[in-house]
């Protein structure tokens, strides 16, 4: 593809898409040609969000993207943004991705600044190409600990090595958090929390989970099991939960790779321990960020039905919702 092909005319946030110097090299060529043939979807949909918070760069600064998305993921993405320009689409590809970020920013920073002590931990569960743990000041005085696949982490330090190694890229490889540790561990299975507390995870301390872009790929008893492992917590320290949900027409996208829904995730979290749970939509004052104003775009449509509509009365199209929960509890609160 052409620099001129690359050019998106009258739009300077989308101008043309420069790929990392460090893809084109040989290592990084190889690593990403194990992910595209051997990855499964779960594994794969790291490297989308990576490459969503790639592109989206003029909101999210996060330098590492774009090399640990690869190349093939920036290019579809990108294509498909600069289709969405030549339509003039109300959603933007990739728009939903930046608004999650940025939406598990700001409250994990806020969550962080509601701790008493300064110190936590910070558990990000399926961290998959994640690197808040570089690029977020607010993790100065917290442990994060980021739990995958082994195959996924090993690969990721692969990448991030290859960053060390390069001059050009080594300065945005410093940490920003207290301590990063990676667990090897399939949440699916039973040792998982075993494993983090192995690698120092400390149960009794203060502690924020995030669950991000990986609940609905998760069976629901799997998901289930995950959610009120974290629920317990809130017993011995204080304890917040950030994660998304979908709907139960959002999994009729892929049948195939999505499974677990919730409806009512503000129902469902305070029945299991939770003490206080608040939900946001896609275009709601904390999920916006400057990027819903048309008020006939799809998100905001939706918000104007109420949740139990599962099909949009105008075209019976399914009300694919996306709900981004904050839930909490802590040993001096009750269940009301």
């Amino acid at each position: 593809m052409s620099d001129q092909e690359n050019a998106l005319p009258e739009d300077p946030m989308w101008s043309e898409l420069k790929l990392p110097d460090l893809l084109s090299t040989e290592t990084v060529r190889e690593v990403h040609a194990t992910i595209e043939h051997k990855w499964d979807p779960l594994q794969r949909s790291a490297c989308q969000t990576a490459a969503g918070r790639a592109l989206w760069k003029h909101l999210i600064h996060d330098p590492l993207a774009g090399l640990l998305a690869g190349e093939s993921y920036l290019k579809s993405l990108y294509e498909k943004i600069k289709k969405d320009q030549v339509n003039n689409a109300r959603e933007v590809s990739g728009v939903i991705l930046a608004v999650r970020t940025l939406w598990f920013d700001s409250k994990l920073e806020a969550a962080l600044k509601s701790f008493n002590s300064k110190e936590a931990q910070v558990v990000i569960l399926g961290a998959g190409m994640d690197a808040r743990a570089y690029r977020l000041s607010c993790l100065k005085d917290s442990d994060v600990f980021e739990v995958d696949f082994a195959e996924v982490l090993q690969v990721k330090t692969t990448l991030l090595q290859a960053a060390m190694d390069s001059t050009y890229e080594r300065q945005h490889l410093t940490m920003k958090a207290k301590s990063l540790r990676r667990v090897a561990a399939d949440i699916r299975d039973d040792d998982w929390l075993e494993k983090l507390q192995i690698s120092g995870f400390v149960p009794e301390k203060n502690t924020i989970w995030i669950l991000e872009g990986i609940l609905y790929y998760l069976s629901h008893p799997h998901a289930m099991q995950v959610l009120k492992i974290i629920a317990e917590k809130c017993v011995l320290t204080p304890t917040v939960l950030l994660a998304d949900f979908m709907n139960q027409p959002s999994t009729t996208l892929s049948s195939s790779i999505f499974h677990f829904y919730s409806d009512w995730p503000d129902h469902l979290l305070p029945s299991i321990g939770f003490s206080h749970v608040e939900l946001s939509q896609i275009g709601d004052p904390d999920a916006h960020f400057g990027l819903m104003h048309d008020p006939l775009n799809l998100f905001n449509k939706l918000r104007s039905l109420p949740r139990s509509v599962q099909l949009n009365p105008d075209d019976g199209t399914p009300c694919c919702r996306l709900y981004l929960v904050q839930a909490s509890g802590s040993p001096n609160q009750t269940i009301l």
